[in-house]
């Protein structure tokens, strides 16, 4: 009697400063890979992002403990969008899941995930409806960032989606060949297209460890992944000289009447320097957006990698 051969299912993890979190990680991800095993095997591809606490020392014993868990070490830290490209390079299944290692991403959703995956879908995407870990603020802010980079994209980018995923081989396949090194991963999944569908979550807190999040570096992470998935705000500069231009020649004909109508002119200093001084504004803020695409492409054209590793445990077993 002949038997199906089970499809090998890599999970990419990129891992920082997560030392409170990587043994429950494993455990629990064996336990999901242990409800699977008639039909999945499983590679976890762990990228320890240059941690400075003890997390690579944790994934060691937990490769020598099962070699299923295999470890990519960075030179220092290359950001999440490095590490997942790091992992998807080394990938082999015949779809990988994209999550964190702080245990936000629960493991249990990846049958669920693969129920899709066999329906035909090479993109299972989480979709958050609720993150229970943020103040009013954060959350008021995220929903501004989705919303800018869903309109900035075109609308390839469904509101609330998050890294949590599974991409069919085809799908990481076509993501490992593009060629830009400043990555909007959510973005790029919207771009490459095939048969998505997404998976609703309420996100739970952190496992454990402390959040790395810092509101203005991760304001600047949302502008800088729309400048890199999108020329829209480019676009933006000509409707805005366009505007100031017509309001500016509103401007002189009510002046130019009311000049004629009133026969004395008013006293218009204030109004002027204002003017002036928003006009300088708005344009030191567009040169800033135009300063930004010529940093990306100067660094685009240097052509550094998107990361480099420091040593690399489990690839080279079978």
């Amino acid at each position: 009697m002949q038997t199906t051969a089970k499809k090998l299912i890599s999970v990419v993890i990129p891992a920082f400063n997560e030392e409170a979190c990587v043994d429950e990680l494993a455990a629990r991800l064996s336990s999901v890979a242990a409800t699977l095993v008639p039909t999945y095997d499983f590679e976890f591809i762990i990228v320890e992002n240059g941690s400075v606490d003890t997390t690579y020392a944790h994934l060691l014993a937990i490769h020598a403990r099962d070699p299923r868990f295999k470890i990519i070490r960075f030179s220092r830290n290359f950001g999440m969008e490095g590490a997942v490209t790091a992992g998807l390079r080394k990938a082999q299944g015949a779809a990988a899941v994209v999550m964190c290692a702080d245990l936000q991403d629960p493991p249990e959703m990846i049958p669920e995930f693969l129920t899709y995956f066999e329906q035909g879908y090479d993109n299972i995407y989480g979709q958050i409806t609720k993150r229970t870990d943020e103040d009013w603020l954060r959350q008021r802010l995220t929903r501004v960032f989705y919303w800018l980079l869903h309109r900035a994209n075109g609308g390839k980018v469904p509101q609330g989606v998050s890294d949590f995923r599974l991409v069919s081989r085809k799908m990481y396949t076509v993501l490992n060949a593009l060629p830009e090194r400043h990555r909007m991963l959510r973005a790029m999944w919207g771009w490459i297209g095939f048969r998505h569908i997404g998976v609703q979550y309420v996100r739970p807190p952190r496992h454990g460890g402390k959040s790395t999040y810092a509101l203005f570096r991760n304001i600047y992470f949302a502008l800088h992944g729309i400048a890199a998935s999108s020329i829209t705000p480019l676009k933006l500069i000509p409707i805005a000289g366009l505007s100031l231009s017509a309001l500016s020649f509103l401007a002189l004909i009510v002046m130019t009447v009311r000049w004629v109508v009133t026969g004395v002119p008013f006293n218009g200093f204030g109004t002027i320097v204002a003017l002036q001084l928003g006009l300088f504004g708005l344009l030191f803020l567009l040169l800033g957006v135009l300063s930004e695409y010529v940093g990306m492409t100067f660094e685009e054209v240097r052509a550094r990698p998107i990361f480099v590793t420091d040593v690399e445990h489990g690839f080279e077993e079978k």
